[in-house]
């Protein structure tokens, strides 16, 4: 079974991989600006890391916090930019701006009430992260265990 789930995901990541980011525009829950995921996090040559997350995943609470720890030296040496895409529904959806603020995240936390970007990138579960370059997609990654993060760091310095 394990195996079948693995030949997935790679399937999975392969199919999606160097499609272009939907142009949909969310609402940040922070500050209330609207941001097209395709045009706005757009500089060329930029790592921009999407990740999907929910208040009530645990996982990826603790992805996203992990990160954090290295976040200012990662966005410097690897030209990356951390966008936090929060697939939270009505009823959760009230959580997202004080979970922010109590940890301190500096990244653009963004909304995808209607999950239009979810779908668009066939992200079935979250944490899900997917890594655009150019505005392509070239790197996805379903999951979070302790120490992804540097599985993810090793990812970025590659396609840097």
């Amino acid at each position: 079974m394990k195996k079948i789930m693995i030949l997935f995901l790679l399937l999975s990541a392969a199919a999606n991989a160097q499609k272009e980011m939907p142009a949909v525009t969310l609402k940040s829950e922070t500050n209330g600006k609207s941001y097209n995921v395709k045009n706005d996090f757009s500089e060329k040559n930029k790592l921009y890391v999407f990740a999907f997350w929910a208040t009530w995943c645990v996982p990826c609470i603790n992805e996203l916090d992990a990160i954090n720890d290295n976040y200012a030296k990662w966005s410097k040496e690897l030209n990356m930019e951390l966008v936090a895409i929060s697939v939270d529904d009505a009823r959760t959806q009230k959580r997202i701006k004080g979970l922010v603020a109590k940890k301190n995240w500096p990244y653009t936390v963004l909304l995808d009430a209607n999950q239009e970007v979810k779908k668009a990138l066939k992200a079935e579960n979250v944490p899900y992260t997917v890594v655009v370059k150019n505005k392509k997609v070239i790197y996805i990654h379903n999951g979070y265990d302790k120490g992804g993060e540097v599985e993810l760091y090793k990812k970025l310095k590659q396609l840097k």
